[in-house]
């Protein structure tokens, strides 16, 4: 069993920055691909990024290209997610997901491709 756990969100001013980091215990975190979700309050949880298990391939959502970087590092077991010129809409709950698969294919943005969540970290963004 793939435990995961979020951290490093919190309230930021427009226009600032943050790194989300997600710490991997109890698998094979180096053999995962990863994902990253976000669900702000009244919506469903959408897709934010991916990454291949060794870390050569990322994908992600149109809404957060060249802001959002997903990276890893498979010698700490964690993946992590740098969010620059936060936004007031980027507000949401910001979840980490692992797949047993290692490449990010077929349907990586769905929910149901990821086998281990989360819990979950805040980030919430000021005018």
């Amino acid at each position: 069993q793939v435990q995961l756990v979020e951290s490093g969100g919190g309230l930021v001013q427009a226009g600032g920055s943050l790194r989300l980091s997600c710490a991997a215990s109890g698998g094979t975190f180096s053999s995962y691909a990863m994902g990253w979700f976000r669900q702000a309050p009244g919506k469903e949880r959408e897709f934010v990024a991916c990454i291949s298990s060794g870390g050569g391939s990322t994908r992600y959502a149109d809404s957060v290209k060249g802001r959002f970087t997903i990276s890893r590092d498979n010698a700490k077991n964690t993946v992590y997610l740098r969010i620059n010129i936060l936004k007031p809409d980027d507000t949401a709950v910001y979840y980490c997901a692992a797949d047993r698969s290692p490449y990010p294919s077929g349907n990586y943005y769905s929910r149901l491709k990821y086998d281990y969540w989360g819990q979950g970290t805040q980030v919430t963004v000021s005018s």
